[in-house]
């Protein structure tokens, strides 16, 4: 599959229509932002040109077509080597809000660039500096793979807007999700988990992703979780977990 497959396709009118509908910001806006948050995270200079966001050596990011979600309902895959996105490029979606549609987008790319977009960072760096690296034999890992963890990010209303958020920092979700991935996964390798859950007592939203696609087994699992189902306000936390590669007891 070449690199044209992760672009956005179609007509020159009809990407006209994708990006000024609605008052969607364009391609071109949408990856400048995308390119200014990977590098305010990196320190590496990011720019925005030929349908990407570009990095360092090959690394790239590619922005999917609208759903139909909203303006700021984001498709965004990671390309550690845009020469070569077969069985390397990580999916994910991510939605924002704000006053209006840049402001929303922008806090959508926040939320991507720090849970997943930290993760792939560390996958090119691999010292530690992006995200957390969990063994298959720590106790809030993944049997049987090496994990990189991103950040977990809260948003809600209320005194208790954090609850879901602190709850998951003292109760790592990979073990807890573990059985549902007993089946295993499509490819050996760079396996993205997003995990998104909260909301309020009686309108609870429990979603984990894998490679882009809703995971049933696991996103009911995380449902039967006993995370904090407030009663006054919101609460959601989001995460990210790129399993990097299987690891195998000798």
């Amino acid at each position: 599959m070449g690199l044209g497959s992760w672009l956005r396709g179609g007509s020159a009118a009809a990407r006209r229509q994708q990006d000024g509908g609605a008052g969607r910001l364009s391609d071109e806006a949408v990856l400048a932002i995308v390119a200014e948050q990977l590098s305010e995270i990196s320190g590496e200079r990011w720019t925005a040109g030929d349908g990407l966001a570009k990095g360092p050596g090959a690394a790239a990011v590619a922005l999917g077509v609208p759903h139909g979600e909203g303006p700021a309902h984001l498709d965004l895959t990671f390309l550690p080597d845009a020469a070569r996105p077969d069985g390397t490029a990580v999916a994910d979606c991510v939605a924002g809000f704000g006053a209006d549609s840049e402001a929303a987008v922008r806090r959508a790319v926040e939320i991507w660039a720090s849970t997943t977009g930290v993760t792939m960072l560390e996958l090119l760096a691999h010292n530690g500096r992006f995200a957390g690296h969990i063994h298959p034999s720590d106790a809030d890992g993944l049997p049987g793979w090496h994990a990189i963890h991103g950040g977990i990010v809260a948003w809600g209303t209320g005194d208790r807007h954090n609850a879901v958020q602190d709850w998951t920092v003292t109760h790592p979700l990979l073990p807890q999700l573990a059985p549902a991935f007993a089946d295993g996964f499509g490819r050996d390798g760079l396996i993205g988990v997003k995990i998104f859950f909260g909301g309020r007592a009686g309108r609870e939203t429990a979603e984990v992703r894998v490679d882009g696609e809703i995971h049933e087994p696991a996103s009911k699992a995380l449902l039967a979780l006993d995370w904090p189902r407030v009663t006054d306000g919101l609460a959601y936390a989001r995460t990210f977990v790129l399993l990097v590669h299987p690891v195998h007891k000798p």
